[in-house]
This record gives C-alpha cells, structure tokens and sequence, in this order.
C-alpha cells in the first residue's frame, strides 16, 4: 500500500496537479489537509473519475478541510472538533486490516510565538494537548493506526534550514516541539520518514512563496509528517519526499511525503 499526505492548498484549485499526482506516484491512499472547500462543493466525481472512488471528508468555505480519497474500500470513523471548534481539521477512517487512519491539519500558529499575544499560537498549543489527551486516553499503541497530515511542526534541528535562527519562529518553537513530542509519546507514534532517511539528514516538506527561487534558497522545513503504531513499524518499506512538486506550476507550498507499507 502506497500513502501520500500532501497539503494541497485548495483542492479545486489544484486539481490538475492531483491528476499529476496520483498518474505518476499512483498512490492506493491520498490524504489532503487543507482542502479549502465546503463539503457540498467537494470535486467528488472529478476525484472518482482518477480512479479514487472511496473518500471521506470533511471541510469548509475557504479554510482548513480534509480529505482521504482511496482506491481501496474504507470505512470512515469519523472526524474530531478540537478546541471547541467546528472547523475541519480531522479526519479518519479505517482500511482493509484494522488500519485506521487519522489525517491532521494543525493550526498554523500565527507569528508570534507567545500564546499570551497571540490568540492562534495558544489555539495551537491547545490543539496539540488536547490530541495528546485523546490518544492517550482511547487508542492503544497495540492497535495498527497512522497520524498523517501538516502537523505545522518541524521537531528536529535536521527539520528546518537553520535551527539556530529558526528557534523563535512559529514552527520550530522548543515550547511546540515539547507539545508535539507528548502527542507522539501518547500513543509510542513511530516517524515513519526517519525509519529510511536518518535523522542527522535534512529533510524539508515546505517551502515559502516569499522566496524568489525556493529551490535555490532551500529554506525548508519537514511539517508534514507519518507516523505509525509499532504494530505497523515491520510494514514500512519505504519513504520518500516528492520534492519536485513544490517546481510544478501553480504548486502547493508543500510537497507531498510518501511512505509505503506491506500489510499482507
């Protein structure tokens, strides 16, 4: 089984570029945070017609949304309002095995990293306590499950261009680190990506608009991430950053991240 997560930023808008996808990554299993549309205006059938016919999503008008499209049969679980919010940042459903799957937008934080002066930046922190409460109290690590998604956190000091100059912005902040590091404790969450590129090895999933070449400039950051329970740690088989994508035209900011799994 292939999985791809890739915050998409606008499904509607980049609809050609999911073609592109799906043609030459041909993914079983796409996982979209950011979706940007109502569920009512959804591209369903334009989604099915690229041989996805099983989805499950959640979202809005013009904000945050959800989206797991599948060439296999899944059961959809469901989807969590966090912080008291209705606003379409989970998702999840179950596959063939057992295996459900939780796909994640994180609030992005804001600027500032004081949630005292700023309001998104404690929305965020909140979100991030209230995922590691929820899975600490009803999952079990002995259950096969993935976290996927732009979880708007780069943990590790290889995550990011300058772990120096980065330390003070939202993203890279010791205090989200701490809070992203009790959510994957909650439930022994395994970073499958650094299962197959080591740790000391940067690895970035994001790169700025603001950058006049991105390419050339390659401040990154790894925010998008897949995490598995050690029950499905003997089932990875690789993984890999699309890094290319973020060149194609009218590209995402993100590049979509890979990880493969035998589950027979």
């Amino acid at each position: 089984m292939r999985l791809i997560t890739w915050n998409i930023n606008s499904v509607r808008l980049r609809m050609p570029l999911l073609a592109k996808l799906t043609d030459e990554a041909k993914p079983d299993i796409v996982c979209l945070p950011e979706t940007k549309v109502h569920d009512d205006q959804f591209p369903a059938k334009d989604i099915e017609a690229l041989g996805y016919e099983h989805m499950h999503f959640r979202g809005m008008k013009g904000y945050n949304g959800v989206a797991i499209l599948s060439r296999l049969p899944l059961d959809a679980t469901g989807g969590e309002d966090w912080c008291g919010k209705q606003d379409c940042r989970h998702a999840s459903v179950k596959v063939a095995g057992g295996v459900e799957i939780h796909n994640f937008y994180v609030p992005a934080g804001g600027d500032v990293p004081d949630p005292n002066e700023n309001e998104k930046f404690a929305h965020k922190l909140s979100f991030l306590e209230e995922m590691t409460d929820w899975f600490g109290k009803k999952h079990k690590s002995k259950e096969k499950s993935i976290i996927v998604g732009d979880l708007n956190i780069a943990p590790l000091e290889s995550d990011v261009w300058s772990h120096k100059q980065l330390l003070k912005v939202v993203s890279h902040t010791p205090i989200e680190v701490e809070k992203l590091d009790a959510v994957q404790q909650s439930n022994d969450w395994i970073d499958a990506v650094r299962q197959f590129i080591p740790p000391e090895k940067t690895l970035y999933s994001w790169w700025s608009y603001r950058a006049r070449d991105w390419d050339a400039a390659d401040k990154g950051r790894r925010l998008d991430h897949i995490w598995v329970t050690p029950p499905l740690k003997k089932a990875l088989k690789g993984a890999s950053v699309l890094r290319e994508a973020r060149g194609w035209e009218k590209a995402s900011d993100h590049a979509p991240v890979i990880v493969d799994f035998d589950l027979d």
